[in-house]
């Protein structure tokens, strides 16, 4: 439920931002581009999770999107501080990769949440 609240608050966030013409167009519209990928990801990966016991490969296989959805966002965007936010849900990514390598059916997410919150916060006007 929390992760869902954040991922809400970014989406709000960067659509406020576009709607209000507050900030640059190409930050609102990076911002927009990362809310909807991050909460596209994050479901992903929460249904990946609790599906482990049923097909644990199903998490690498969403780490794998996304690790692409994030390499993408990077390439897009020139705004230092999302570029940034990105770089660290990346980190997130590749620590709940570890933990799956080394066997954690149930990895801890919460480093992905906290890169979303970052996201949120980049992106929240004002």
């Amino acid at each position: 439920m929390k992760r869902r609240l954040a991922l809400a608050v970014a989406t709000a966030a960067a659509l406020t931002t576009v709607l209000s013409g507050c900030g640059a167009l190409d930050t609102a519209m990076d911002c927009v581009k990362t809310a909807d990928a991050i909460a596209t990801s994050v479901s992903k990966l929460e249904q990946a999770v609790s599906n482990a016991s049923n097909d644990p490969t199903q998490i690498e296989e969403s780490l794998n999107s996304i690790s692409t959805e994030l390499g993408n966002l990077k390439d897009t965007t020139d705004n230092a501080d999302l570029a940034k936010a990105v770089d660290d849900l990346t980190k997130g990514v590749e620590s709940v990769r570890t933990a799956v390598k080394n066997g954690d059916t149930t990895p801890d997410i919460q480093p992905i949440t906290d890169g979303a919150t970052e996201i949120a916060k980049v992106c929240t006007p004002g």
